[in-house]
């Protein structure tokens, strides 16, 4: 997968958020392949999302090495939806701003 452009994401910061649907990740990494301003990473599921997770949810990250898609630079994201298109999961949407 290639990473995308700053081109392709070419509107404003800030407006909205990526939000990662923490039943449907299963940390195959696209999005942090394709994000051209590195808003995610993949790293260890915390306790506290582990915790709200579904049975279907545990086992699903328990399959995956309980590691998930994070959000690291909310602010850097351009709602361009590279992100979005990548995901096998469909396990991010972008909020806006004003709806947190």
């Amino acid at each position: 997968m290639q990473r995308g452009s700053a081109e392709e994401c070419a509107g404003d910061a800030g407006r909205v958020v990526p939000v990662v649907d923490r039943n449907r990740c299963e940390a195959k990494a696209a999005c942090v392949q394709v994000c051209p301003f590195d808003v995610f990473e993949i790293r260890p599921l915390e306790a506290a999302d582990r915790a709200v997770l579904t049975l279907a949810g545990k086992l699903k990250a328990w399959v995956h090495g309980n590691r998930q898609a994070y959000v690291v630079r909310a602010d850097d994201c351009h709602a361009c939806g590279l992100c979005i298109k990548a995901c096998p999961e469909k396990a991010i949407r972008l909020v806006a701003v004003t709806d947190l």
